[in-house]
């Protein structure tokens, strides 16, 4: 169980003992996960445990987060993974929880009151889970040091950009030499040229979405606007694809792709990647990919849409392992929650895996979502 590769990173019995209780309620069918209701039922007489587990006892979230990474890459681990980075929004009242502010969440889709993480997520075609996680603190923050005190933000804590912390959690997952072949993003992140040349100096590949204002180095142009390379392409150049399971079904698009950058490597290639809609062909979007020259278009299709992976490992972790249900309100706590939360997921995630191998072995394999998760005790 993941519990146990972490287990010694507490000194005592007792929040050992806490942080079990906390992810098995974190999985438990509880209406709502909060410090009286998983109190209850761990069979405690009240929420003074978790709520010390959370933020008074000293023990090192990033440490645990390792164990759990490290759970993860023994049980999932694949040289082909997919690292996926996006942010989720978490609403909150008040003014004293570390990083909110009135910003715009994906989660509601328009400005609220919020708190904002951004996440790594490890995609692979056994299963997907949360690996890394960091709250974002907008300048209303970082420029207001009393402030941050009172939230346990350490003065050592700098304003981050969300780019900057999603290329951070990159650079960790290849410090740790954590298996995978591709990175991908939203356009929010895939847009960032200087993120898209570090990943390739270091030759990571990558699918990186991107808007119809960016631009290419081309034959013709130093900046060549993306969306101006596809409406002279032939039609037999666009395939219709899809990119994996929606919640509707399959999201079949029309796909195609036009060589970049010339003066490069001899194994290594540049494209931009068209995505139109059937339904409504103005509707397009756009990707910047740097792979290796025998990549295939369906292959890079199939890298674009581990983009949605993230998407559920959020509505999962949310539903299945309350990661949106926390009432911590500082810096601290705030990662020490998320860190629990996705060690659960973890669990259930591994333990889902395991399920369709023996599925797999027993009859032809179904075709399978990690969204339905068996109970556990973590």
């Amino acid at each position: 169980m993941v519990h146990e590769r972490f287990v010694h990173r507490f000194n005592r019995e007792e929040p050992r003992q806490s942080a079990l209780a906390y992810m098995r309620g974190l999985t438990a069918p509880l209406e709502r996960k909060n410090g009286w209701t998983l109190a209850e039922e761990a069979g405690h007489a009240g929420p003074d445990r978790i709520h010390r587990l959370l933020n008074r006892i000293d023990w090192d979230a990033d440490e645990v987060l390792g164990d759990v990474r490290d759970y993860v890459v023994e049980h999932l681990g694949d040289r082909n993974a997919v690292l996926v980075i996006d942010d989720t929004g978490f609403l909150k009242k008040g003014t004293r929880s570390a990083g909110v502010q009135r910003q715009y969440s994906g989660t509601a889709g328009r400005t609220e009151n919020s708190q904002i993480g951004v996440f790594l997520a490890y995609a692979t075609r056994r299963g997907r889970t949360l690996i890394d996680r960091r709250l974002y603190l907008p300048t209303s923050w970082t420029d207001d040091r009393d402030r941050c005190r009172q939230a346990g933000i350490d003065d050592s804590v700098a304003f981050e950009t969300k780019v900057a912390m999603a290329r951070a959690m990159v650079r960790r997952a290849i410090r740790d030499r954590i298996p995978f072949g591709w990175v991908t993003a939203d356009a929010a992140y895939g847009y960032s040229k200087g993120w898209r040349f570090e990943l390739e100096q270091a030759d990571v590949f990558h699918v990186m979405a991107t808007t119809r204002h960016d631009t290419v180095v081309t034959g013709w142009s130093i900046d060549h606007p993306v969306h101006d390379l596809f409406p002279g392409l032939p039609r037999q150049k666009w395939k219709r694809r899809s990119c994996g399971q929606g919640a509707h079904g399959p999201r079949v698009y029309d796909w195609a792709r036009v060589e970049v950058r010339p003066w490069h490597r001899e194994d290594r290639r540049h494209w931009v990647i068209a995505r139109r809609s059937v339904r409504r062909p103005e509707e397009v979007s756009y990707y910047i990919a740097y792979c290796p020259t025998e990549t295939t278009l369906d292959e890079l299709i199939s890298v674009a849409g581990s983009r949605w992976a993230v998407e559920e490992c959020f509505q999962s972790a949310k539903q299945e392992c309350g990661l949106d249900d926390y009432q911590v309100r500082r810096y601290p706590g705030w990662h020490r929650h998320m860190t629990l939360a996705m060690a659960a997921h973890a669990c259930l995630t591994v333990l889902r895996a395991r399920e369709l191998d023996t599925e797999k072995a027993e009859t032809d394999p179904p075709s399978s979502s990690p969204s339905a998760f068996p109970r556990s005790d973590a």
